[in-house]
């Protein structure tokens, strides 16, 4: 099963010192290939999603990735992000589909330009009801050319398999925003996994 798979960094639930969190983001980065940054601020007032676009658009322009918001179809033309990311009770564009192919298959006969399957693992992130296996990743790659991403608890030690089941990305939140090396060093080790996620699909 040849294909590509990319990292897909989703921020903080909440970005008290944006400056900060500026600086991290610049250095991870710099450190490997993101193809998108979401940026996830749930029940955040617009003002506030709008500086935060404002602070992190120069970085993520700079390296050719794709700034999506999370939930806030209204918001994205006006601040001049690339896409919107939303649940099942909302629109389509990029969708949650947890792990059920039935609702991923709706998405993309709408028109989705990815859907995500999840949780694949345990997260602080939010709370989990629905739970996916990896195998979800291969029958959908096998099936359609909708890109799929996985999300839900994942981590350089366990994201390998997600890869190699047929991830087209990979979702990370506190995977890289609280690995203890900090965030730099977790995206260069999700690109050597991704790399080796590859080779093992075979």
């Amino acid at each position: 099963m040849a294909g590509y798979c990319r990292l897909y960094l989703i921020t903080p639930p909440a970005i008290r010192d944006m400056p900060a969190f500026a600086a991290t983001l610049k250095a991870a980065m710099s450190a490997g290939d993101v193809a998108a940054l979401q940026i996830r601020l749930k029940d955040a007032p617009d003002g506030q999603i709008a500086a935060a676009v404002a602070a992190l658009a120069p970085i993520v322009r700079r390296y050719e990735t794709s700034l999506l918001l999370n939930d806030r179809p209204d918001l994205v033309l006006r601040l001049d992000c690339d896409g919107v990311h939303i649940g099942q009770e909302d629109g389509i564009v990029g969708v949650t589909c947890h792990a059920s192919r039935d609702l991923a298959m709706t998405a993309a006969e709408a028109g989705a330009d990815y859907v995500a399957f999840g949780a694949f693992f345990p997260t602080t992130t939010k709370d989990v009801v629905h739970r996916a296996e990896p195998e979800i990743l291969t029958i959908w790659q096998e099936t359609t050319i909708t890109p799929c991403v996985a999300i839900g608890g994942v981590t350089v030690d366990n994201c390998r398999s997600l890869v190699a089941a047929g991830a087209d990305f990979i979702a990370v939140s506190a995977g890289v925003w609280s690995h203890p090396r900090g965030a730099a060093t977790a995206v260069a080790a999700f690109n050597r996994e991704i790399t080796s996620g590859l080779r093992d699909r075979g």
